[in-house]
């Protein structure tokens, strides 16, 4: 498997382009190998949980994280697109507080890895979105945080035209300054 590994702005996420081998009949891609995702990474994980979440335009899921049993989640769309977030929530970091943002559709079929200590988000640009993760751990509802997705002191361009349809618990996130966040 080859897979192309970009760089984004916050050296520890990372955008993933696997290796597609299409024809008039479709395509074929691995959507994970874990072997390649090491090589190619550098990243050792093992993944214990793969999620599938669906959601219409205008949604947004997030900023969210664990703060126990932190979260490493490597992200694909596998129908539509979605406009792919991640903040630096570890206070050691250079980072901290800084967050980058990614397309991920299922016309690009790239993939995002984001690692532990991040919060991370989603908005949906299109009619709706599939979104595939692996994670590195298991969900803890206890230890579930979410950050103000419109934290003035983060300011995330999200591609919105209006208001996003929030969950109750993402309408209630915390600011960066009263945030639980990494050492």
């Amino acid at each position: 498997m080859s897979l192309t590994v970009i760089p984004t702005a916050l050296p520890e996420v990372l955008i993933i382009e696997p290796k597609v081998f299409g024809d008039e009949r479709g395509f074929f891609m691995e959507s994970f190998n874990a072997r390649a995702f090491a090589e190619a990474t550098g990243v050792h994980r093992t993944f214990v949980q793969d999620n599938h979440s669906r959601s219409a335009r205008g949604v947004l899921r997030g900023l969210h994280y664990q703060i126990q049993n932190p979260q490493g989640k490597l992200l694909r769309v596998t129908s539509g697109e979605v406009y792919d977030v991640a903040v630096d929530l570890r206070r050691s970091s250079p980072n901290f507080g800084k967050w980058v943002g990614v397309a991920l559709s299922e016309a690009n079929k790239r993939q995002l890895w984001v690692p532990e200590g991040f919060a991370h988000g989603f908005v949906v640009t299109s009619a709706f979105a599939d979104v595939l993760y692996k994670t590195t751990d298991y969900w803890y509802p206890e230890h579930e945080r979410s950050l103000l997705w419109s934290d003035p002191a983060l300011g995330i361009d999200w591609p919105l035209s209006g208001a996003p349809i929030l969950a109750q618990k993402d309408q209630n996130g915390s600011r960066l300054k009263a945030a639980e966040t990494f050492s």
